[in-house]
């Protein structure tokens, strides 16, 4: 799993700008300090989506090689209903 939260480095500490939802404790985490004023957001942004982009592939070989996977009819029937796509 791969979440991405912001936050600011002050007095030593960082501070989060939201709490992370369904992550358990003492989960493993990676920080990265940015230079102020040299981020552009929408690169920033893209970064993001393509790190969660590549973690959901991987979440899908794991669950692919344990076993986990279903009938591609049964996903396409899942999306057509899901969306409302006529079939």
């Amino acid at each position: 799993m791969l979440k991405t939260i912001e936050g600011i480095y002050q007095n030593g500490q960082i501070e989060l700008t939201e709490l992370p939802q369904d992550v358990s404790e003492h989960t493993q985490v990676l920080v990265t300090f940015l230079e102020a004023g040299k981020v552009n957001p929408a690169k920033l942004r893209q970064l993001i989506e393509q790190l969660e982009t590549i973690a959901g592939i991987q979440q899908g070989f794991q669950e692919l090689n344990a076993g986990k996977s279903r009938p591609i009819g049964d996903f396409v029937a899942e999306m057509q209903k899901k969306y409302d796509i006529p079939s």
